[in-house]
């Protein structure tokens, strides 16, 4: 399951998290106003830039709302 760095404030954020509830694809939501999270987020992107996608089953990281959207919506079709 893809681990998705968010705040809950980001209109972006919320953006993909409401593709992926209206698609019931799951998720693990990890929100950066928690230190601990947002200190990975560091480690994994090296930006504090959210949204941020990381899929670690596909090696698969991504920073922009669009392009992690684009990337389920091919996973949809296979």
């Amino acid at each position: 399951m893809a681990d998705l760095y968010i705040l809950e404030s980001c209109p972006y954020c919320r953006k993909v998290m409401n593709f992926l509830n209206e698609n019931n694809i799951e998720y693990n939501k990890l929100d950066v106003s928690e230190p601990e999270n947002y200190d990975n987020l560091q480690k994994i992107g090296g930006k504090s830039q959210v949204p941020f996608l990381e899929d670690r089953e596909k090696g698969v990281r991504l920073y922009e709302s669009d392009d992690i959207i684009d990337y389920f919506k091919r996973g949809l079709k296979e």
